[in-house]
C-alpha cells in the first residue's frame, strides 16, 4: 500500500509561514524532517519549491503547479494536479507531502498519516495548516521538547493516523 504522509510544522494558530519563509528556526525539527523524508519522494506546491535555495539532497522532488509554462530553478518532476503527483508514487512506496497550505488542504482526505511539529506559540502568517479533524485523525504519538538555547520555542512532535484505517 502506498503511504502518503503529510509532514509540517505549525504554530498553535496553525501558522505555517509568512512571505514564503518560516517564522521560526528549530534545528531539531529540520533534523527530523531530513531523517523522515530522506530517500523518499516529496510532493509540494510551486511556492514551497521556490522557498528552497537548492534541491533537498537524496529526495525526489515532485511539484504541483497549475502553470503549464512554469520553469523550475532546478531539475524536478512537474505535475499539474495533486492527483497526478500522487500517481507518481508506487503502491509500496512512501511519499511525503511537504506543503504548502493549499497542497495540505487537498491532501487531508487522502493522506495515510500526519507528522506534525506543533510549535507552542502563535505566529503572524499568510499560510496556515488545515484544522485536524479529530473524528478522522487519531493522535498516536507525542514527544515534547522544551524551549532551550537552540530552540526559541517549545514544540511537540505529533503523529496522527487516520482513525478509519
Amino acid at each position: 500500500m502506498k503511504e502518503l504522509i503529510i509532514i509540517a510544522a505549525a504554530g498553535e494558530n496553525n501558522a505555517l509561514g509568512i512571505n514564503n519563509d518560516l517564522p521560526w528556526h528549530l534545528p531539531n525539527d529540520f533534523k527530523r524532517f531530513k531523517a523522515l523524508t530522506s530517500g523518499h519522494k516529496i510532493i509540494m506546491g510551486r511556492k514551497t519549491l521556490e522557498s528552497f535555495p537548492k534541491p533537498l539532497p537524496n529526495r525526489e522532488h515532485i511539484v504541483v503547479t497549475r502553470d503549464h509554462t512554469y520553469q523550475p530553478k532546478f531539475p524536478c518532476t512537474l505535475t499539474h494536479s495533486l492527483e497526478e503527483a500522487i500517481n507518481m508514487v508506487q503502491d509500496d512506496e512512501k511519499a511525503y507531502i511537504i506543503g504548502g497550505g493549499e497542497i495540505y488542504r487537498q491532501s487531508m482526505l487522502i493522506a495515510t498519516s500526519i507528522e506534525l511539529t506543533r510549535i507552542h506559540a502563535s505566529f503572524e502568517a499568510d499560510t496556515f495548516f488545515p484544522e485536524i479533524d479529530k473524528s478522522f485523525w487519531k493522535l498516536t504519538k507525542e514527544e515534547y521538547h522544551p524551549k532551550d538555547e537552540r530552540h526559541e520555542f517549545a514544540f511537540t512532535f505529533q503523529t496522527f493516523l487516520r482513525s478509519d484505517s
